[in-house]
C-alpha cells in the first residue's frame, strides 16, 4: 500500500499549486449579492411599495404644452435698417439666450399681472397651497407687503412649474405648465407664449428710445445752427445786394453755382452789346460797298423802278426800228424813261444815306451797351468778392442743412424700425390636457426600482464594509500576510468527519489539496510536526486536525493526532475510544506517552486523547515536558498533529507552537473580524512562532469560483452527502 500511496502523493505534488489571483468582479459582487440578498430585496419591495403607495395618493398634475418658433432673423416690413446688426441673430448664444428669456423672471411677473395669479384662489389651490387674504386697511404697510409677497409667490409657482423644452435639431421651442387644474395649465400655457412675444417687441421698440431721445435732441439744435447759417447768408446778401436767382446742387446737396441778378443782366447786356456789334460791322460793310445792285436786288422800290425802266426801254427800241427818233411816242417813252432815270437815282441816294445812318446807329448802340457791360462787370467783380464771405455763409448753411436731413430721416427709419413683424410665431396653441402628465405608475415604479437597487447597492457596500470577515481565498494573503493553504466548503457539521473519511468527498478532497500545499512550506517537505489552531472555537480546527492526520495516514504515512485542547476535548469522542488518560497526564508526568496513544479502526491514524481536564493548562504547557514529549513522538511517527485551543483568550496556543515545526491558522469564512485575526496572528508571531499558512473553513459552495472548483470531485457532490447520510 506504501509504493501506491508514494506514488499517489508524488502525483499530487507535482499538480498542487497555492491558490493565488483575485476572483473575477462580477462575481464578487454577485457573491455579496448572495450573501446579503434578503436585506437587498426588502429595500427594492420597500421602494416599490412606498413608490406604489406615493402615486396612487398624490395629486394629478395636468401638463399643458404651446409650441412656438424662433426664428433667427426679422421679417423686415418697411425695409427700414434697425440699430441692431444682421449678423446678431445668428451667433451661437442666440437660442440659448431665448430659452433664458423663456424662462426669466420678468416674463414671469408678465404673466401674474396680466391673469391677476397673485389673488387667483384657483392658481393657488392648484398648487395645493392655502390662499392667504389679505386683511386689513386697504391702504397699509402690511397689506402692500402681503400684497408683494403674494405676487412673489405666484412668479415663484409660476417657474417651478414651467418647461421649455427645445425640440431637437429645429428652432421650435416646447413651452409647458403643469398645475392639479387643466384649464388653468392651458391659460398660464398661452398667456406665458402671448407675454413672451410681446415682450420681445417691446424690448426691441426699447432698444431705439434711447437713440430717439437723442436724435430728437441732435435735430433740435442741427435746426437751430441751420435757421441762423441761413439768416446770415440772407442778410449778407441783402447788405451786399446780392441777388439770387437761382442755385444749382450736386447729388449730395452742395451748391455749385448761384445765378445773381447783376451776373443775369450782364449775361442778357453782353448778348446784346455781341448782336450790335454784329449789326454794326454789317452796316459798315454794307456802307463800304459801292455797287448798289445787292441793295436793289432788295429793295423793292428799287426793282419796280428798274422794272418799269426795262419795259420803257424795250417799247422804245421796238419803236425805234420802225420810227424816227422823234416820233412822239418814242419821245414820251423817253422822257418816262427820264423821269424813271431820275427816280432810281434818288432811290440809290436815299439808300446810301440810310446806309450810313444805320451804320452810325449801330456804332452808337454799340457804344452804350459796351458802357454798360462794363459798368456791370465792375459790379459783378465786387459782387463775385462779397460773394467770397456770402459762400462760406452758403457752405456753413448746406452744411448743416444735410446733417438735419440725414439726421431727419434716420429718426424717422427708427421710429419705424419697431414695426417689422415678429421673428417669434406661435405654431400650437396650448389645449386644456384630457389626461393627466403626472404622477405615472410605470415611471414612478422604474425609478423606485431604480432607487432601490441604487440603495441596495448602497446598503451592500455598507454592509460588506461592516463584515470584517474574511470571505474570499485571495484575501487572505493581502491581508494577513500568510500564505494559504486551501479552501475547504461549507457542509453540514454532523457531515463533516464522515465526509473526511470517504475518499470521493469534497471534503476529503480540499483537505488532500492542502496536505499537497503543505510540502511546499518547508525546505524538506511536509512538516513533522504541525499545530492546527484558530482564532475563536467552532471555525473548525478539529475538523481540520482530523482530515490532515486522515490524509496523512491514507498516504502510507506514521500519524499521530494529540488533541492539546484540554479545556474543551472532543477527538476522543470523535473516535470513539476514553478519554481517561491522555496528553494531559504526561505535561503531568507520566512518561509512559506509549500507554495514553490509541489507534484508529476505520483509519490509520494513532490518537493521544487530552485526558482529565486539569485546574490550570497553561502550566502544564509551560514545562518543559512538551519538546521532550514532541521529540521522542518523531522518533515514532512520520508526522504529528496537535489540535491546540484557540488564540484568543488563552496562552495555550502560543505555548505550544514553541514546540513543534509550524502552526497551521483554521479561519472561517466570514466568520471572526479581520482585527480579530491579526490579533490572533500576531500573538503567534510574537513567541516567533513559525506559521505554515490558513486554512479556510466553511466557504459557500456559491463560492467556489474563487477556490477549487469543489462541485467536480469525482462526479459524487451530492449524492455522497446522501449516500453518508444514508450509512448514518
Amino acid at each position: 500500500m506504501e509504493p501506491v500511496a508514494d506514488e499517489q502523493f508524488e502525483s499530487e505534488t507535482e499538480n498542487a499549486s497555492v491558490f493565488s489571483g483575485a476572483p473575477p468582479f462580477v462575481l464578487q459582487l454577485w457573491n455579496t449579492a448572495q450573501r446579503w440578498k434578503w436585506v437587498l430585496l426588502g429595500i427594492v419591495v420597500a421602494s416599490l411599495v412606498a413608490s406604489l403607495i406615493l402615486t396612487l395618493l398624490a395629486t394629478p398634475l395636468y401638463t399643458a404644452e404651446a409650441r412656438i418658433e424662433i426664428s433667427r432673423t426679422l421679417k423686415n416690413v418697411t425695409q427700414v435698417e434697425g440699430l441692431e446688426p444682421e449678423v446678431a441673430g445668428q451667433d451661437q448664444e442666440f437660442f440659448q439666450t431665448q430659452y433664458s428669456l423663456l424662462e426669466a423672471r420678468s416674463l414671469a411677473e408678465r404673466v401674474a399681472r396680466v391673469l391677476r395669479l397673485a389673488d387667483d384662489e384657483r392658481f393657488i389651490a392648484s398648487h395645493g397651497l392655502a390662499d392667504e387674504s389679505i386683511a386689513g386697511s386697504a391702504d397699509g404697510p402690511d397689506v402692500r407687503e402681503m400684497v408683494e409677497l403674494q405676487q412673489r409667490r405666484a412668479v415663484d409657482l409660476l417657474l417651478e412649474n414651467l418647461q421649455v423644452v427645445p425640440v431637437r435639431g429645429s428652432a421650435l421651442v416646447d413651452v409647458g405648465y403643469t398645475s392639479a387644474d387643466p384649464v388653468l395649465s392651458a391659460e398660464i400655457a398661452n398667456a406665458w407664449v402671448e407675454q413672451f412675444r410681446a415682450a420681445s417687441a417691446d424690448r426691441r421698440f426699447a432698444s431705439t428710445a434711447d437713440a430717439r431721445t437723442f436724435l430728437e435732441n441732435r435735430l433740435e439744435e442741427l435746426r437751430q445752427r441751420l435757421e441762423e447759417s441761413e439768416r446770415q447768408a440772407a442778410n449778407y446778401a441783402a447788405e451786399r445786394g446780392i441777388v439770387t436767382l437761382s442755385i444749382s446742387r450736386d447729388a449730395d446737396g452742395n451748391t455749385t453755382s448761384a445765378r445773381t441778378l447783376v451776373s443775369a443782366e450782364l449775361e442778357q447786356l453782353n448778348e446784346a452789346l455781341n448782336r450790335a456789334r454784329d449789326e454794326r460791322i454789317q452796316a459798315a460793310s454794307q456802307a463800304r460797298i459801292s455797287d448798289s445792285t445787292a441793295e436793289a436786288l432788295r429793295n423793292p422800290t428799287l426793282l419796280n423802278l428798274r422794272e418799269r425802266r426795262a419795259i420803257i426801254a424795250a417799247d422804245i427800241s421796238r419803236l425805234s426800228v420802225q420810227f424816227e427818233p422823234g416820233y412822239p411816242e418814242i419821245r414820251a417813252l423817253q422822257n418816262q424813261l427820264d423821269a424813271i432815270d431820275s427816280s432810281i437815282a434818288r432811290e440809290e441816294a436815299r439808300v446810301r444815306q440810310s446806309r450810313s445812318g444805320n451804320y452810325q446807329a449801330a456804332v452808337s448802340r454799340e457804344q452804350e451797351l459796351e458802357q454798360q457791360v462794363n459798368a456791370l462787370r465792375g459790379e459783378l467783380s465786387d459782387q463775385e468778392r462779397d460773394s467770397i464771405q456770402y459762400n462760406i455763409y452758403k457752405r456753413e448753411a448746406d452744411t448743416n442743412r444735410q446733417l438735419y436731413e440725414a439726421l431727419l430721416q434716420r429718426y424717422k427709419e427708427i421710429g419705424v424700425a419697431g414695426v417689422e413683424a415678429s421673428n417669434i410665431s406661435i405654431i400650437d396653441r396650448a389645449r386644456i390636457p384630457q389626461r393627466p402628465s403626472s404622477p405615472s405608475l410605470p415611471i414612478n415604479l422604474a425609478l423606485a426600482l431604480l432607487l432601490g437597487l441604487g440603495l441596495a447597492a448602497v446598503a451592500a457596500i455598507i454592509l460588506e464594509q461592516m463584515d470584517e470577515g474574511l470571505r474570499e481565498p485571495s484575501k487572505v494573503e493581502p491581508a494577513l500576510g500568510i500564505p494559504l493553504l486551501g479552501s475547504v466548503p461549507e457542509t453540514d457539521p454532523d457531515l463533516a468527519y464522515h465526509q473526511v473519511e470517504d475518499v470521493k468527498s469534497e471534503i476529503s478532497e480540499a483537505f488532500l489539496s492542502i496536505r499537497t500545499n503543505l510540502a511546499f512550506a518547508s525546505s524538506h517537505g511536509l512538516p513533522r510536526s504541525m499545530m492546527v489552531t484558530s482564532s475563536r472555537p467552532a471555525e473548525g480546527k478539529t475538523t481540520t486536525s482530523y482530515a490532515l492526520a486522515s490524509v496523512l495516514g491514507r498516504a502510507g504515512k506514521k500519524v499521530l493526532l494529540i488533541d492539546a485542547d484540554m479545556r474543551s476535548p472532543s477527538i476522543a469522542d470523535l473516535v470513539e475510544i476514553p478519554n481517561d488518560t491522555g496528553f494531559a497526564n504526561y505535561l503531568a508526568g507520566d512518561d509512559d506517552w506509549r500507554g495514553l496513544t490509541a489507534s484508529v479502526a476505520r483509519l490509520p491514524i494513532h490518537v493521544m486523547p487530552s485526558g482529565p481536564t486539569p485546574p490550570n493548562a497553561a502550566e502544564l504547557l509551560s514545562s518543559e515536558r512538551l519538546p521532550v514529549l514532541i521529540a521522542q513522538l518523531s522518533e515514532e511517527y512520520d508526522h504529528i498533529v496537535i489540535d491546540a485551543p484557540p488564540l484568543l483568550g488563552l496562552a495555550d496556543a502560543p505555548l505550544i507552537s514553541r514546540s513543534v515545526e509550524g502552526s497551521i491558522m483554521v479561519i472561517e469564512a466570514g466568520g471572526v473580524a479581520l482585527r480579530g485575526l491579526k490579533s490572533a496572528i500576531s500573538r503567534l508571531r510574537n513567541v516567533r512562532a513559525k506559521i505554515l499558512g490558513a486554512v479556510l473553513t466553511k466557504l459557500d459552495q456559491r463560492q467556489a469560483g474563487y477556490g477549487y472548483g469543489y462541485g467536480y470531485g469525482y462526479g459524487y457532490g451530492s449524492s455522497a452527502d446522501e449516500d453518508v447520510r444514508a450509512d448514518r
